[in-house]
């Protein structure tokens, strides 16, 4: 009898070992189990905060709710002053064909190129005040937000064309007309566009692929970058980076192009014998150098500032002033310190005044008798023949 017993004391702790073995196989199935659970909870929770967004929210100056209708007001007249200073130099440059030189050409590739500044983000910004629409969808986001960079970097390039065309005229006379040909002058605007063009695509398209999980509301009047980079949950380092080369490379390289240029400027200047000579040499691109730091100034101003808790906030102002007065301020800078233009501009502007009386006095005069004739005309036509 005993050999029986010690095989069922050795089969009992056997079944006992295998229930122990199910058992810890049992919690670890339980576990297991649990932590897929977890995982798919975490899963379906970042899917929840990774959700495509399909539109933004422009805030504007929601902080004043009051002054809503004064800045509509106040942004209305400052956009169609831009718009006409501009298409005033524009016109008055194109139908006058003693202003068909270098210099002019560039100026309305500037001068186009403010309409854009003020046309990608102006209208916008009035709809959000005036109408309280403050919805932009994903891909006019990102439209206007590089259309923008485009219009600050194609500015810089513009402006140093502008600055290589004052250092031939200035440095090199004899040489001006050899120089600056046709060829050259469209090469030059055509690498200032395309600079444009093709230096932002990357930011854009880096920053379109971000995921928007924190809010879908821009602390902001328009798609601004560095407003949208705080509202992305991926990571934004790599964009940062980029922004950091590309202002080495894009942003510094014109300025430094400009300011090489005007060092052999002055240095030309200050060579002249006589303090009038040196007055007129220097007057003929001191609207120019007055743009110039004007653009550099404000620039520095919005995108070189340190960082502070209350940064969008300041940027927010600061950007105002940066699309606003650059657009603003450059057709009458070149008007009032050019005084070719200015005599050929006061003769658009007295020529489009006394065509529109024109038109009002032949429409009083021979309006009664054109409608008259008209409805004759109609009667006539009706009648069978």
């Amino acid at each position: 009898m005993r050999v029986p017993c010690q095989r069922l004391k050795k089969l009992t702790s056997t079944e006992v070992s295998l229930v122990n073995i199910w058992k810890i196989l049992q919690h670890l199935d339980s576990t297991f189990s649990k932590s897929v659970e977890k995982l798919i909870r975490m899963g379906e929770i970042l899917k929840m905060n990774h959700t495509e967004v399909t539109e933004f929210i422009i805030l504007g100056f929601f902080e004043l709710p009051e002054l809503q209708f004064l800045l509509f007001l106040v942004f209305l007249i400052i956009y169609m002053m831009s718009l006409t200073g501009n298409l005033l130099i524009i016109i008055t440059v194109c139908s006058d064909s003693h202003l068909h030189s270098p210099m002019f050409f560039f100026l309305i590739n500037l001068s186009f190129l403010e309409i854009c500044y003020v046309t990608v983000t102006m209208p916008k910004l009035l709809a959000v005040l005036i109408a309280q629409n403050k919805t932009i969808s994903f891909i006019q986001c990102m439209t206007q937000m590089y259309l923008f960079l485009v219009c600050t970097d194609n500015e810089a390039y513009l402006l140093t064309a502008m600055a290589y065309d004052r250092y031939v005229a200035i440095c090199k006379p004899l040489h001006y007309t050899i120089i600056m040909n046709k060829k050259v002058c469209f090469l030059l605007a055509f690498v200032s566009w395309m600079i444009g063009f093709l230096g932002m695509a990357p930011n854009v398209t880096l920053i379109s692929q971000s995921s928007f999980c924190n809010s879908n509301e821009i602390n902001h009047f328009f798609c601004d970058m560095t407003a949208l980079m705080t509202l992305s949950c991926s990571g934004t380092t790599v964009i940062e980076n980029i922004n950091y080369i590309e202002g080495l490379l894009l942003g510094f390289t014109p300025l430094l192009l400009t300011i090489i240029s005007y060092v052999y400027i002055i240095s030309a200047v200050l060579k002249l014998h006589s303090a009038k000579s040196r007055q007129k040499t220097f007057s003929t691109c001191s609207s120019h150098l007055t743009v110039v730091l004007l653009f550099y100034g404000t620039t520095v101003a919005v995108y070189l500032r340190p960082q502070s808790a209350d940064s969008l906030d300041i940027n927010k102002v600061l950007t105002v002033v940066y699309i606003t007065a650059i657009p603003l301020f450059n057709p009458l800078i070149y008007s009032l310190r050019n005084k070719e233009l200015k005599e050929m501009l006061c003769k658009t502007i007295r020529r489009t005044i006394f065509s529109s009386r024109i038109n009002k006095m032949l429409h009083t005069a021979f309006g009664h008798i054109i409608s008259t004739v008209s409805k004759q005309w109609k009667v006539h036509k009706r009648m069978p023949i």
